[in-house]
């Protein structure tokens, strides 16, 4: 059996030892010392003059009188005589004369808030830091802020998040309960990209700055231009729905060409637009009208327009535009009317466009 014990060299009671109470109160002594450390100095070289019973020191470099030799040690002052004790690396003690805490290194104590708390592998804060992320911190807030000029600083806080070549990563990464939301940065490229994932697996860009010329794009954007690519005939004065059921380009499957309607992915704003042409049947005395419906319903506001008189076929043209506030899953239409005579509205040439705003 070993005599004392391997951190704190706490001596052991042996069998059969007789004075026990000695033993016991050594360690007692020992741990007196050494747990809940605080220390009034730890730069000081000469002892005190006149120290008080249980004073406490860290031994400074190249000491003189009673300290020669104990450089670096830590020592109390107790029964008129300086107790020594050889520190070992990871001990903490809190200097109360500056106010600072301080580790031992293996070889030397050092401030923890120093700048000779250099070259650290890994440091966690509220929790052990994770293999993949050697600076871990486990928190409900965490605060940068600049050095005011007040303070020494010059008012101004960068952070820089940096990577090696154009097709690594430099970036935020959003979760939730570990598993990837949302993506900020540079992936994958120079770009600047915002991206969300609802599995952490397939990403959908929301926003994408080009690198090189600034030009921002918005991939998924809900947006959509169609045309009707066969003469819708309307009789006289009869709302009629034109077929869109051409799409020139339609992000996200807005334009449904089955029921020739935009429905809404999302609730928000809206811009709507259409062009229909006029394609005269027997007559060109029809008064040409447009306008956007709402479910099915309601005339959205702005949209309704009208162009009276003769018209040229194949050339008069109808424009209308106007923004709405929609729901999820609401539908717009375009419909057209001939006042008074029936005709076409012409093939190629009649158009509804739209897209998201906000």
């Amino acid at each position: 059996m070993a005599d004392t014990s391997n951190c704190l060299s706490l001596p052991f009671i042996q069998p059969s030892q007789a004075q026990k109470h000695v033993t016991h109160n050594e360690a007692l002594r020992i741990l007196d010392v050494l747990t809940q450390l605080a220390v009034l100095t730890d730069d000081q070289t000469v002892p005190p003059a006149t120290p008080t019973e249980g004073d406490r020191h860290i031994v400074g470099d190249a000491p003189t009188g009673a300290w020669a030799g104990h450089g670096g040690q830590l020592t109390m002052f107790e029964n008129g005589l300086w107790q020594y004790f050889t520190p070992k690396p990871g001990w903490r003690a809190y200097v109360t004369g500056r106010d600072a805490l301080v580790v031992h290194d293996g070889s030397d104590w050092m401030d923890l808030d120093s700048d000779d708390l250099q070259d650290i592998a890994a440091f966690g804060i509220g929790m052990s830091s994770l293999p993949s992320a050697p600076f871990s911190a486990k928190l409900n807030g965490a605060l940068w802020t600049a050095l005011y000029a007040a303070d020494g600083g010059d008012g101004n806080m960068i952070s820089t998040v940096n990577k090696e070549t154009s097709g690594g990563d430099a970036g935020f990464v959003f979760q939730q309960d570990f598993g990837t939301r949302a993506l900020f940065g540079l992936f994958g490229s120079d770009n600047l990209r915002l991206a969300t994932s609802a599995n952490g697996t397939d990403f959908r860009d929301g926003l994408v700055v080009d690198a090189a010329t600034g030009v921002v794009a918005q991939p998924n954007l809900p947006r959509f231009k169609g045309v009707t690519n066969f003469d819708n005939y309307t009789a006289p004065n009869v709302w009629t729905t034109i077929a869109i059921n051409a799409a020139e380009f339609n992000d996200q499957g807005v334009l449904d060409a089955g029921s020739n309607q935009f429905v809404a992915p999302v609730a928000g704003s809206y811009l709507f637009g259409a062009a229909l042409t006029f394609k005269e049947n027997t007559s060109d005395q029809a008064q040409l009208g447009a306008r956007l419906l709402l479910n099915g319903t309601d005339v959205l506001a702005g949209s309704l327009a009208e162009v009276t008189g003769p018209h040229v076929s194949e050339r008069t043209n109808l424009q209308t535009q106007t923004m709405a506030l929609l729901s999820a899953g609401d539908t717009v239409e375009l419909q057209g009317r001939l006042r008074g005579v029936d005709g076409y509205f012409m093939a190629g040439r009649t158009s509804f466009w739209g897209f998201k705003v906000g």
